[in-house]
């Protein structure tokens, strides 16, 4: 039987997002199967976590944009071989450069494999273009596959695969629908998120493109309906973009909807959210490369409402095909909207029974640790 792997991961940081998430949960299965994790980045506030799965981290900021980071070429190298290291794994672009550099400085018959994750959609470029080098280029939805292949046409489709991002249906039971005791939660925490109507939520840090003014506008155009909605943006509210968040809370006002709005900094209890609210919204103004948050949203048993397009799409034309709108077609968002909040059957039924096994995250770290296993 095969010894156990050292498998060091390469990252900018360790703060927050999918890419250091999938970090430490890689990291988690590494150990738990009786292999050696090592993670290089700059640290942040998720590193006591990381340690916490049993996995080992040392500081270098590989991830700074700046001619500098390339001295950090040879520290690296030296990890490598001091280490033992078996497998590279690089998960973003600047870190892959000094990654590559690194491994390109060792004799080929001393060298560690090189594995790489497509975690979004960058712009093609010859700077994007090294996260196509790995032996195994690990893509998280068909979208990026199809990205690669369309931009990098030089990359062997044979080294590609595919495997999403997961979740642990632990994490994100049924609830009812609706969940009165959830949403009078949400309420004694957000008053304005109280009332009989239907509660709208959208996910998401404070950034333009997470299409927080779309919501917006849908919310205006529902109650302009005569119903008591509710919108809810948890992630929305951010101290470092302040200027966004008052643009925000203008356009409500302008609205006339800024007291039936809840802009809040991130929540913790996601899932108690999800199982709060009557409709999950996914309006991405630049299509994404995956969308955890249809998994998400649909595991609890709430519809999803999207546009029509990236990861988003291609998960909701598997899934819940009634949520995929055209992108950027706000008569259609409305006219679905309506649709999905009346449950009067005109709608196939739009909620799985369960989220499909594959988007789980067992199913994500076996099939990582499946590709290592390749490049023994």
């Amino acid at each position: 039987m095969p010894g156990p792997l050292t498998v060091l991961q390469l990252l900018p940081a360790l703060e927050s997002g999918g890419v250091e998430r999938s970090t430490l949960e890689v990291s988690a299965a590494l150990v738990a199967a009786g292999h050696r994790a090592l993670v290089v980045s700059a640290g942040g506030r998720l590193l006591p976590a990381l340690l916490d799965a049993g996995a080992e981290h040392v500081e270098l900021d590989i991830g700074r944009k700046s001619p500098a980071t390339l001295r950090l070429v040879r520290p690296l190298r030296r990890l490598l071989v001091e280490q033992g290291v078996d497998i590279v794994h690089a998960r973003s672009r600047l870190p892959a450069w000094v990654g590559w550099r690194a491994l390109r400085g060792l004799a080929a018959d001393a060298r560690p494999r090189f594995v790489t994750t497509v975690h979004g959609l960058n712009s093609p470029s010859r700077y994007s273009e090294v996260m196509a080098r790995g032996e195994r280029v690990i893509c998280v939805s068909d979208t990026v596959r199809g990205h690669v292949l369309r931009h990098y046409p030089r990359t062997a489709s044979d080294r590609l695969r595919v495997i999403p991002r997961g979740i642990d249906p632990a994490e994100f039971p049924r609830a009812p629908l609706p969940d009165r005791a959830a949403r009078a939660a949400a309420a004694v925490a957000e008053p304005r998120l109280g009332g009989d109507g239907p509660l709208l939520l959208l996910p998401g840090r404070g950034t333009r493109l997470k299409g927080h003014a779309d919501a917006l506008d849908l919310l205006a155009a529902l109650r302009a309906d005569g119903r008591d909605a509710r919108l809810w943006m948890p992630g929305a509210r951010d101290p470092a973009r302040t200027a966004y968040l008052a643009e925000l809370e203008s356009r409500a006002l302008e609205l006339g909807i800024a007291d039936a709005v809840a802009i809040t900094p991130p929540t913790a209890a996601i899932a108690a959210a999800y199982a709060a609210c009557d409709l999950v919204l996914q309006l991405s103004r630049k299509p994404e490369a995956f969308g955890r948050t249809v998994i998400e949203a649909i595991s609890v048993g709430r519809p999803v409402l999207g546009w029509d397009h990236g990861g988003v799409g291609e998960l909701l034309h598997e899934l819940q095909p009634a949520g995929a709108v055209p992108a950027f077609d706000a008569d259609a968002l409305h006219a679905r909207a309506q649709a999905l909040l009346a449950r009067d059957g005109s709608l196939p039924a739009t909620i799985p029974a369960m989220v499909p096994a594959r988007y789980s995250l067992r199913s994500m770290q076996d099939a990582t640790l499946s590709v290592y296993d390749e490049l023994r």
